[in-house]
């Protein structure tokens, strides 16, 4: 099942389980860390973001009282760094509200599966709407698989035509990617000087299935901005598993067992040549990632092995060829 259609038949499911699933903590309740996390530059763009950001499944389908003290306490521990999608449910919704009071210092990053001028245009307006802004920090084209969708971005009243009137037009700042292929991402660079990608970057991927490295590669040598998705992913879900038994009803992957595992996932991503890893929205691994870039320290010769050895063997949720 592929990831947007996923969330789209995930969120009733999700609203259903909301009585029995609740969160570690409520914003404020948590424990405040003595200094910030620590921010990266992000390319050549000039700004700096914090080393972990906040991606929108977090606050969606939580009341907006619950999403304001997540966002609240996310911003008091230094991250200013937040991605959402319109594909990700109400996460806009919520998100919006939410970020409204930290809007001038927070850098927001927004995204679109629409691969057409008109298309691209519409959900762009509706997106800098909801999320009650006049321009989004970083628009990203959502999850390029296809080189079909490379084509159409690129073609004639494509998408490109959408973000770059909107870039001229102060509406957005910087130009994005994220990709799913590792091929489709190499043609993407290729192809235009984007400011930043955003891709999976986890152990299990670039042990397992060579999937990611020549990506990190490619773009560091062009300069620009590394965001990592899937930091804290591990591998699929067994395939005779109800989509009502997972534990984590919003990761469509499994994610690295908590605490251990998980903390030495996202130390392995972080300690990868990459400025910031988007976390899980599963607010219990949100919070873990929180603790550890607090307090992060790149992972000892040791610990990697440790952490390779758990990788032998393991399904990565992407192969090489899948264009």
């Amino acid at each position: 099942m592929q990831r947007r259609e996923f969330f789209k038949g995930t969120i009733g499911g999700l609203a259903a389980s909301a009585s029995v699933w609740q969160p570690l903590a409520t914003g404020r309740e948590a424990k405040k860390p003595t200094q910030p996390i620590p921010k990266r530059k992000l390319g050549k763009t000039g700004v700096d973001l914090s080393i972990i950001g906040l991606g929108g499944i977090v606050v969606m389908n939580v009341e907006q009282p619950h999403a304001n003290s997540i966002v609240a306490e996310a911003v008091d521990r230094g991250i200013n760094y937040f991605d959402v999608a319109p594909s990700y449910g109400n996460a806009q919704d919520r998100l919006g509200p939410a970020l409204e009071p930290y809007r001038p210092n927070v850098f927001l990053a927004c995204k679109t599966v629409k691969r057409d001028k008109e298309g691209s245009a519409a959900e762009l307006e509706n997106s800098l709407k909801v999320l009650r802004t006049d321009h989004l920090d970083l628009y990203q084209f959502h999850g390029f698989t296809k080189m079909e969708e490379l084509e159409k971005v690129f073609g004639p009243s494509g998408a490109m035509e959408t973000f770059q009137a909107a870039r001229q037009a102060g509406k957005i700042r910087f130009i994005g990617f994220s990709a799913h292929s590792v091929e489709v991402a190499l043609a993407a660079l290729d192809r235009y000087d984007f400011d930043t990608i955003l891709f999976p970057t986890n152990f299990v991927l670039f042990s397992q299935a060579n999937f990611g490295p020549q990506v990190i590669e490619r773009a560091r040598q062009k300069g620009m901005g590394i965001l990592a998705l899937k930091a804290m992913a591990k591998t699929t879900w067994p395939k005779d598993m109800k989509e009502s038994d997972r534990p984590n009803p919003k990761c469509w992957y499994q994610p690295a067992a908590l605490p251990e595992e998980a903390s030495l996932a996202l130390r392995w991503t972080l300690s990868r040549p990459i400025t910031a890893a988007v976390a899980p929205g599963d607010e219990k691994y949100f919070r873990l990632a929180m603790d550890v870039a607090q307090s992060f320290k790149p992972l000892k010769g040791g610990e990697e092995k440790a952490l390779m050895a758990r990788a032998q063997g393991v399904e990565p949720l992407f192969k090489l060829g899948n264009a």
